[in-house]
């Protein structure tokens, strides 16, 4: 049916209506999809302000890393420690051999004839030598060539080659060590302009050859090194620049991630923004890491260097250049010492694209691929010297923090003579194998320990801590405390010679059996060693052959308090218990301190502290400190130089007697033998005219170890000292003594025409003056002129 016009107007405007509907519904989402679209920007907006505003502060914060590193202090530096250096002059009583010894052992290279620094020739009995200049603690030492000559175990003269005669010469100071940070890493520090232009060439050829280019990142680079890794279907080569290797060592840790290259990347741009190229390149020659050394990181080339050839960056050559370059890549890879084979391929590679690269010619790249590796042996005495260098922390810990130590880069001159420390390593170590077959005892259970120190200044030139001498343990030396035995003896015979108005070296002691009570009523009983008593005795001879009864008749008589004081006065610092056992050594001691009792005898009673250290120095050769000789006199001249007479005699006639087998009588060696109970401890110690040494045997479990202190320490002593030549022990004659003619018979004054009488030293006025009933009676007195207590 058709519609109406009201109906169809009715329809019109409902359809208008819908339409109007529609059109506000679509216009409503419309409007909503804008809003969501505006408030989706805004978030995008301020999530992107945001990540700006995160990433700003994170580079800000790299930055601010970057900066604060490199420009403060870089590298905790060890402290380096040198030996003392080889004094040079006419008459000096050094041999060849030591001299050789010592070259070699600073790294100087032998030659036909030295041209360069560090080189050295030979012809006989006549030394070239071609020396580095030096910076000591107290002055700088320059390079020389010169023109040794020797005579024998003596340098006849000394001069310049082709010029006038030198009075001294001091080559430059061997290094024997260094103070290591907790990390252990290790650096010689050394600026860009010690860095040849050979090396650092061939650095940048095989490393970086864009580094003159690039802004720390090298785009190209990353692209091939993508490419080939993707090819080789595994990491084949890496794109990072010198900048970010630096980066990576300087800053980061070794973790394999792509944060961490995005931060290497970001830093490495960050730091060619503030700094140069040149100093860039100076920080990673400081900083690459070429080698181990034991427990020791060997960073930069500068340490490198030593490491590898024991000679500084300076005196390398080509090849040697291209070696450690060739040590980037991988220094365990390419371990020259390990990997020699392996190493040279990598060096001549080094070469070989030197050489393309226009860097040198083809006939400098034959001649140095034809050069030997010319790798030192490993260490080359650096870090070799635990027992020394323990006693060198103690005393420098007395001024200096840990941290200034490890840290700071310090030069510290100390007093080992590297030579003579090799002497007394290696006495103790073939002598004691010996002993222990000799007296068929327990193989490797004998131990040592030796103290060698100057006479004169109480400098210690070598000490020796076991056995096993170059590896680090329990240092005998410095902290095995034993019972002394006899060693103690000397101070009680020195205390009676003090008291000149009762004791002289001829006066009579009683040798005869007794028995102390002690504390708490037990009974002290000592016996001699052949449990024997000898009746009355002369002092000296009762010193001589170590008597104990007469001993500790002695010393009860001077007064166990004036024996302990006495021990005071000459240099022990630790308290000593007076009782009567003292007497016959139940006073226990370290080899060290022993050493500085002994010393203050052989300097004629002048206290003179014993001393590792000369001097200090910082990082750039301005002096800090200086140790200096300081004396005292603890005791009067008179009465030492009659007890070191005496002590003579004991080399000569007594218990020490078996030294004629290592040294000749000429030498006049004083000394004494020590030997506790059940033979715990064997000890020897003694002086020539230039050498106070002390040597200890014995078990490290307290076990007896079957030697006397003559069976014992003194041949390790004698086979010690008989390889240092020492010079003879020549006593100077304090005014406030005399020598009078004695009959050793009755002890009475004699004069030379008795038949047995002997010369003897008196503090003035304190001779017999009772006349032997000889005195005066004709002889052959130019004979006897000769025959004297000192013979």
């Amino acid at each position: 049916m058709a519609k109406t016009p009201a109906k169809r107007a009715k329809s019109s405007a409902k359809r208008k209506t819908s339409t109007r509907t529609r059109g506000r519904r679509s216009k409503s989402r419309t409007g909503r999809s804008s809003g969501r679209a505006r408030r989706w920007i805004s978030r995008l907006l301020a999530i992107g302000f945001l990540f700006s505003l995160v990433l700003g502060v994170y580079l800000l914060y790299l930055d601010h890393t970057v900066t604060t590193k490199f420009e403060g202090k870089r590298w905790a530096v060890p402290a380096r420690v040198y030996g003392r250096p080889l004094e040079l002059y006419p008459g000096a009583p050094v041999t060849p051999d030591q001299l050789v010894a010592e070259l070699r052992r600073m790294g100087y290279q032998r030659v036909s004839y030295p041209k360069q620094a560090a080189s050295w020739s030979r012809n006989a009995g006549r030394f070239l030598i071609k020396a580095r200049d030096f910076h000591f603690w107290d002055s700088q030492e320059p390079g020389r060539f010169l023109d040794i000559r020797f005579a024998g175990e003596r340098i006849e003269s000394l001069s310049e080659a082709g010029g006038g005669e030198l009075a001294l010469v001091r080559l430059e100071a061997p290094e024997i060590g260094s103070i290591y940070p907790a990390h252990n890493e290790d650096r010689v520090l050394v600026q860009r302009e010690d860095l040849p232009e050979p090396l650092v060439q061939a650095l940048i050829v095989m490393e970086d050859r864009t580094f003159y280019q690039h802004h720390g990142v090298d785009p190209r680079a990353i692209a091939r090194a993508v490419w080939a890794n993707l090819r080789a279907g595994g990491v084949v080569q890496g794109g990072s620049t010198l900048t970010q290797q630096l980066v990576k060592n300087f800053y980061l840790t070794r973790e394999r991630s792509l944060w961490r290259k995005l931060n290497e990347a970001a830093m490495a741009l960050l730091l060619e923004a503030h700094y140069g190229k040149e100093e860039i390149l100076g920080a990673y020659a400081n900083e690459i890491y070429l080698g181990q050394d034991g427990g020791r990181a060997i960073h930069g080339f500068g340490l490198a260097s030593h490491f590898y050839f024991n000679r500084s960056l300076r005196e390398l050559d080509l090849a040697q250049m291209a070696l450690l370059v060739a040590q980037v890549r991988g220094p365990s890879l390419y371990d020259p010492r390990r990997h020699p084979q392996r190493a040279k391929e990598r060096r001549d590679l080094v070469l070989r694209v030197m050489q393309e690269q226009g860097v040198i010619t083809a006939k400098q790249a034959r001649a140095a691929q034809q050069r030997p590796l010319g790798v030192q042996q490993k260490g080359h005495g650096r870090g070799s010297y635990p027992a020394f260098m323990d006693l060198v922390r103690r005393q420098l810990h007395r001024d200096y923090r840990e941290e200034d130590l490890t840290s700071e880069g310090l030069r510290i001159f100390t007093t080992l003579d590297p030579w003579a420390q090799q002497q007394a390593e290696s006495a103790v170590a073939e002598r004691l194998g010996a002993l222990e077959k000799q007296y068929r005892l327990p193989g490797g259970k004998l131990e040592s320990a030796a103290v060698l120190v100057d006479g004169e200044s109480g400098e210690v030139r070598a000490l020796v801590g076991g056995r096993s001498a170059r590896y680090a343990g329990f240092n005998r030396a410095l902290d095995a405390v034993r019972p002394i035995g006899s060693l103690v003896k000397p101070v009680v015979y020195l205390a009676a010679l003090q008291r000149s108005d009762r004791y002289n070296l001829v006066t009579l002691l009683d040798d005869s059996p007794l028995s102390i009570a002690g504390r708490e009523g037990e009974r002290w009983v000592p016996e001699n060693y052949d449990h024997s008593s000898h009746g009355q005795v002369p002092l000296h001879l009762a010193l001589a052959k170590s008597y104990n009864l007469a001993t500790v008749r002695l010393g009860m008589d001077i007064g166990l308090g004036s024996v302990a004081d006495l021990l005071e006065q000459l240099g022990i610092s630790r308290p000593i218990t007076p009782v009567p056992a003292m007497l016959l050594g139940s006073v226990s001691l370290t080899p060290l301190e022993v050493a500085q009792l002994y010393q203050t005898f052989a300097a004629g009673g002048f206290y003179s502290p014993l001393r590792a250290i000369r001097g200090v120095q910082s990082n750039s050769g301005q002096a800090l400190q200086r140790y200096p000789l300081t004396v005292r006199q603890s005791v009067d001249a008179g009465p030492v130089y009659l007890l070191n007479r005496n002590l003579q005699e004991v080399v000569r006639n007594g218990t020490g007697q078996g030294m004629a087998k290592y040294l000749d009588s000429s030498l006049s060696i004083a000394g004494k033998t020590g030997t506790t109970d059940e033979l715990r401890d064997s000890w020897f110690a003694g002086f020539s005219g230039d050498k106070v040494a002390v040597v200890w045997v014995g078990r490290d479990d307290n076990k007896p170890a079957g030697l006397t202190g003559a069976t014992g320490a003194l041949q390790v002593w004698g086979d010690m000292m008989r390889r240092m030549h020492p010079l003879p022990l020549s006593l100077l004659r304090p005014d406030s003594v005399e020598t009078v003619w004695i009959d050793p018979a009755s002890g009475f004054r004699a004069d030379e025409g008795c038949a047995d009488a002997r010369q003897y030293p008196f503090i003035a006025g304190s001779a017999p003056t009772v006349t032997a009933s000889c005195a005066g009676q004709p002889g052959t007195s130019i004979r006897r002129l000769f025959r004297s207590f000192f013979e």
